[in-house]
């Protein structure tokens, strides 16, 4: 299994923080599908005021630079051009990354901590 921290800012805009909690809150069922088709097992997104911060668990197959095998559906594609409306880069993504990977520092399961 593989694991991820990320983080991103919603737009400072409390309509668009309350429309990114309404659609979280019923997550289209092709987005779900295409997550978890995906080698994605795991997601939780947390918020405070603006900035939010994923964590995401992952089959040990799961790369996320690479492209899938079969295009997303297009609910998928719908789905990320709404969130984008909602979201923005914070100041520590590169210019690549629209989510900033975050480095793991500390897991309570890694061998010298059991």
């Amino acid at each position: 299994m593989k694991v991820f921290g990320r983080m991103i800012n919603l737009r400072n805009d409390p309509e668009k923080v309350a429309d990114y909690i309404r659609y979280h809150a019923q997550v289209w069922p092709e987005v779900l599908e295409g997550l978890r088709s995906g080698g994605v097992t795991d997601m939780k997104i947390f918020l405070r005021g603006q900035r939010m911060f994923m964590y995401m668990a992952a089959n040990d197959d799961y790369n996320p630079g690479k492209p899938s095998e079969t295009p997303p559906h297009p609910r998928v594609l719908e789905w990320d051009r709404i969130m984008r409306t909602l979201q923005e880069r914070s100041p520590e993504a590169t210019d690549d990354e629209w989510w900033a990977e975050m480095e793991m520092v500390f897991d309570m399961h890694w061998p010298q901590h059991v």
